[in-house]
């Protein structure tokens, strides 16, 4: 089962007050979080463990900039989608403008944690089964059938509440 935000969090935090166990265990903690990342985006790819790689160096040679009062996904999510987009302009592939304003939710770490703490809030509106599914499935990176398994409901469960929790949250952003 994968690490909360909270558990990421405290280990990062821990590494930084020089518990190298702790930042050892936040780096294995990473690697299933950026395969589903990267594998998400770049199906098919074969280049994904490079990638998660060179992203566990930027997170190890970055740490000093993280900033313990911002969430620890937002930071990491943004040095994973940098680093996917210098990595596919080393392989000089086109992309579509539509991928990479889906690569580029936002442009800054100021507005990447932000934008997920509005998430979360929007999130935490919503029942906690309709909440899950949809943090497990498009943010979380989980396929649906992962998140069945994780929350220990059929898969058609999870397409429903993922479905409904959408709906619900298209109709209070509406106003």
């Amino acid at each position: 089962m994968g690490q909360s935000e909270d558990q990421l969090k405290a280990l990062m935090i821990g590494g930084l007050d020089g518990d190298a166990a702790a930042h050892a265990a936040l780096l294995r903690a990473l690697v299933p979080l950026l395969e589903r990342f990267y594998r998400r985006r770049l199906a098919g790819s074969n280049e994904v463990d490079d990638l998660v790689q060179e992203t566990l160096i930027a997170v190890h040679g970055r740490r000093a900039t993280y900033d313990r009062g911002r969430p620890f996904t937002a930071w990491l999510y943004a040095i994973a989608r940098y680093r996917m987009i210098d990595h596919l302009r080393r392989q000089r592939r086109h992309i579509p403008i539509e991928d990479v304003e889906a690569m580029l939710v936002t442009e800054g770490f100021e507005a990447s944690a932000n934008a997920r703490i509005d998430v979360t809030r929007l999130l935490d509106t919503l029942p906690p089964k309709q909440s899950r599914a949809i943090r497990d499935t498009h943010i979380d990176g989980q396929s649906i059938a992962e998140a069945a398994t994780r929350a220990g409901i059929g898969e058609s469960d999870v397409k429903i509440s993922v479905h409904r929790g959408l709906r619900a949250l298209a109709a209070r952003l509406k106003g």
